[in-house]
């Protein structure tokens, strides 16, 4: 099956801001008349140094992916282990601001993860997402598209990141911190593509994937 080059520009030029930021409360901020809240940041990371995203996968994208006959696998330094697909972090900054304070969306930055993403294979054909950049303030990720070894899209909108289920900031062991929750699923450009590349119509947009755990070095 040949990949779709039309599809393949939509992916790349499309839009992706129809969910509320990644982080962001959904709702609207008002003072009052307390006290002026701060705009001063709870925690911020200049140079991400390392760590991980990773996606604990929803059992119906896994079912669903088995019965349109893909295998998914990992690439580069990615790994799947037991239901969870895991891609190092290799650079970016993320700053993280009080949630239902002024600032909004209130988790912001940029977090590469260059060398490392998932495979699709199925009919002859095999897909590659790599090299994902999580864009928590626009709610998505994107990643190149590559298509039996020809790149697609150098920089497409993949997932949805869905921010109102995030969990409040944690802090881990060795001096991390851990976002945990922000739902993640389809657009509507990558079911598309998908769906075309593979002759099915099983996908669609806000497909669910999984819940994603980014941790991060602090220093």
């Amino acid at each position: 099956m040949r990949f779709h080059k039309p599809l393949a520009a939509a992916l790349a030029f499309a839009a992706a801001g129809s969910l509320a930021a990644c982080g962001s409360d959904g709702g609207k901020v008002e003072s009052g008349g307390g006290a002026a809240q701060s705009t001063a940041p709870v925690a911020k990371v200049d140079r991400l140094s390392g760590q991980a995203t990773s996606v604990t996968l929803d059992p119906g994208f896994v079912a669903g992916l088995t019965s349109l006959k893909l295998t998914p696998a990992p690439v580069g330094s990615a790994k799947i282990e037991n239901g969870v697909a895991t891609f190092p972090i290799t650079g970016g900054n993320v700053t993280y601001f009080t949630p239902g304070g002024p600032i909004n969306p209130y988790v912001q930055g940029l977090i590469n993860h260059n060398g490392s993403g998932l495979s699709l294979t199925g009919g002859g054909t095999k897909v590659e997402l790599t090299d994902f950049v999580v864009d928590p303030a626009k709610s998505v990720l994107t990643g190149k598209v590559t298509a039996n070894g020809k790149v697609a899209a150098e920089s497409a909108p993949l997932f949805f990141l869905d921010g109102r289920t995030l969990k409040p900031l944690q802090t881990g062991a060795g001096d991390t911190a851990i976002l945990e929750g922000t739902t993640v699923s389809l657009t509507k450009e990558a079911a598309d593509l998908l769906n075309k590349t593979y002759n099915v119509t099983a996908l669609k947009q806000f497909f669910p994937v999984g819940v994603a755990k980014i941790t991060v070095n602090t220093k």
